[in-house]
């Protein structure tokens, strides 16, 4: 038996090629891949560096009205979460959603208002925690506290991705 050549095929070989499994389709646009879910886990990272850095000015601000300077613990909590409100705007702006569309009065506005509602939120979860739960001494209000921004960060992260700082068309 003769060794074949480049061109031709072995006589003893099968004349039909195995046949290739068919092509994977292309997931649909909904569906999450690798690379969504590496986006996803990059975004929650970010949102939660200057998240976390908005609950440390919350808190801080939190304890110097309500500790330091004897303001109502409502007092002490809306203004310590309008404070972070204007900080985290920088952050989420220029930092965790720097890549998404420019800013505008459009997304400023709907920063605040939902914003607004975060707050509206958290205060709300606090003022139960620290009248109906009894959290009213210093570590009891600050664990309410924290307890309230964790709850109404949730609500943010959900708005603010999806309305506030949304991916510019053209740059993808």
């Amino acid at each position: 038996m003769s060794t074949p050549t480049l061109h031709e095929a072995p006589s003893a070989a099968p004349t039909a090629a195995p046949s290739a499994p068919p092509a994977a389709p292309a997931p649909p646009g909904g569906r999450l891949t690798l690379a969504r879910l590496r986006r996803l886990f990059l975004e929650i990272v970010k949102f939660g560096v200057v998240g976390g850095s908005g609950v440390a000015v919350n808190l801080v601000v939190f304890n110097l009205l309500l500790h330091g300077m004897s303001s109502g613990p409502m007092t002490a909590t809306v203004l310590a979460s309008c404070v972070a409100m204007g900080t985290n705007y920088l952050g989420f702006r220029f930092f965790a959603y720097r890549d998404r569309a420019s800013r505008t009065k459009r997304q400023i506005a709907l920063f605040f208002a939902f914003s607004g509602i975060g707050v509206a939120m958290e205060s709300l979860l606090f003022y139960g925690a620290y009248h109906g739960a009894g959290m009213s001494g210093p570590l009891g209000s600050n664990i309410a506290k924290a307890l309230s921004i964790v709850l109404a960060s949730a609500f943010r992260f959900l708005v603010y991705r999806t309305w506030v700082f949304q991916h510019d068309a053209r740059r993808h």
